[in-house]
């Protein structure tokens, strides 16, 4: 059975080894992150070129995704490292403390003054520490300890129900990262903290300026982009489920359903979406995951997200082979009820803007329809394949391209699977003939099946994607 959701692993120390690599990529990984929070670019340009070095030795595309830091809303560092603050306890965010002590720590961010005033409760350490502002003076923010703990150096900072929105969502490193996504050719950029689609075309800008063709994933982690979804939606090619921060700023209680919008919403506007955060956190010490964490999984499977992501689980913990398995496990088997109750022949949505659309949409109502093995999309630029991986189907969608750039693309749509293919052939009638013997070679169809095929004439040209065909695997019989 093809595993129709996709994997995303943080690469990081526990997955920099090639052997430990090449094996998360036989597991099932379809996409690695590249975490620029972390690491040099040096580094970066060589675990990409590692990446894609084991995934042609695989026979498998891998896509690169590039996780831009963002602004660095945090304190600054204690003297000793961190301090224990009690319930109770007053405590300054004070942008003139150089090394923080029991009564006060630095801000990297020094435009917190100008977001907070009194009553404000600040969540720092993703909201282990708890503090109300009783008084802004200067630089100095008073705070009295709500809930207090262990606090450690460079700690986030996040304001429960959002409004930190001094901070720009590109800095001057997320800058000069772009380019440094640029030069490893990165499949996908993610900028983090948006507040608007500004931000995301400003990213984009700058990528293309750079010489990139990255799609721009936005992540959804300020109470300020769930406002502004429809907006960032429009600029991006994808968004994030970032549940970390956003959970902080809006509570944890709202996240599942924000969840279940932001996939739903994504997938209705023909966007990817990656669910993100603590999917398999137990899993950085432990060889097998909680039945909570199986849960999460398999819901956001059965939400319809294209991907699923691991993060320290795969870039530091102790077990990052094993937690690309589970994973993959638990799509698969979602998967199965997550196709019991389709009806392909009720297709949502308005009249198709494009031809490519109308194509995908009269495919997928096709494959509704008629008992089809496969489908076969043949595509320059990927963008029928997107728009066919929208309508939910246990159809599998085998896009063959010639390009590699699409092919690593395409590795995030959902129940897609990118084929290399068609290189210098021009010939429409000798394309479909060598497709359907690729599927067979494949052994995902045999003789007598039926398969969906779709191309563009004149071949060639990217996006011109025009005909649909059903073809009888040994036999054509229909146009």
């Amino acid at each position: 059975m093809l595993r129709r959701t996709k994997i995303v692993a943080t690469l990081g120390p526990a997955s920099s080894d090639s052997k430990i690599l090449e094996q998360m990529i036989q597991a099932g990984v379809d996409v690695v992150r590249i975490n620029f929070s972390h690491g040099t670019k040096e580094e970066h340009i060589e675990i990409t070129e590692l990446t894609r070095s084991l995934a042609r030795s695989a026979g498998h595309s891998v896509g690169v995704l590039a996780d831009l830091q963002g602004p660095k809303i945090r304190i600054g560092k204690f003297e000793n490292g961190s301090v224990t603050l009690k319930t109770g306890d007053k405590f300054v965010l004070d942008n003139n403390c150089d090394l923080g002590n029991q009564e006060c720590v630095g801000l990297d961010y020094k435009e917190l003054p100008n977001d907070v005033e009194p009553g404000v409760t600040l969540m720092l350490d993703d909201g282990h520490i708890v503090l109300s502002v009783s008084e802004v003076k200067g630089g100095k923010v008073y705070c009295t300890v709500e809930h207090g703990g262990k606090l450690s150096n460079n700690k986030g900072i996040n304001r429960k129900g959002g409004g930190l929105s001094s901070a720009p969502a590109l800095t001057s490193k997320d800058i000069e990262d772009i380019k440094t996504a640029a030069a490893f050719d990165a499949d996908y950029l993610a900028v983090s903290f948006p507040r608007s689609g500004a931000d995301i075309n400003k990213a984009r800008e700058l990528m293309r300026n750079s010489g990139g063709k990255s799609l721009l994933m936005a992540k959804i982690e300020r109470t300020e982009a769930i406002s502004a979804l429809d907006d960032i939606l429009q600029a991006s090619d994808a968004i994030m489920v970032a549940r970390g921060d956003l959970s902080v700023e809006v509570g944890d209680a709202a996240v599942p359903a924000l969840q279940k919008k932001m996939i739903r919403t994504a997938r209705n506007r023909n966007k990817l979406v990656v669910t993100a955060t603590q999917m398999m956190e137990s899993m950085i010490a432990s060889p097998i995951p909680t039945r909570a964490e199986v849960s999460d999984v398999a819901n956001a499977v059965l939400d319809g997200t294209d991907a699923v992501m691991l993060s320290s689980e795969s870039a530091s913990g102790r077990y990052p082979v094993e937690a690309v398995e589970a994973m993959a496990r638990v799509c698969l088997e979602a998967e199965k009820e997550y196709l019991v109750n389709l009806d392909l022949r009720r297709m949502q949505g308005g009249m198709p803007d494009t031809i490519e659309e109308a194509i995908a949409r009269a495919t997928m109502f096709t494959a509704g329809g008629l008992k089809i093995s496969a489908i076969a999309a043949l595509t320059q630029s990927g963008l029928t394949a997107l728009l066919m991986s929208r309508k939910s189907s246990n159809v599998p969608i085998f896009a063959l391209s010639p390009q590699v750039d699409t092919r690593r693309k395409m590795t995030l749509f959902r129940g897609v699977y990118p084929v290399n293919f068609g290189g210098g052939l021009r010939d429409p009638e000798i394309i479909l003939n060598l497709a359907e013997n690729e599927l067979l070679k494949r052994g995902v169809v045999k003789n007598g099946d039926l398969i969906l095929m779709t191309i563009g004439e004149p071949v060639g040209k990217a996006g011109g994607t025009n005909t649909m065909k059903i073809v009888k695997v040994g036999e054509h019989i229909n146009n």
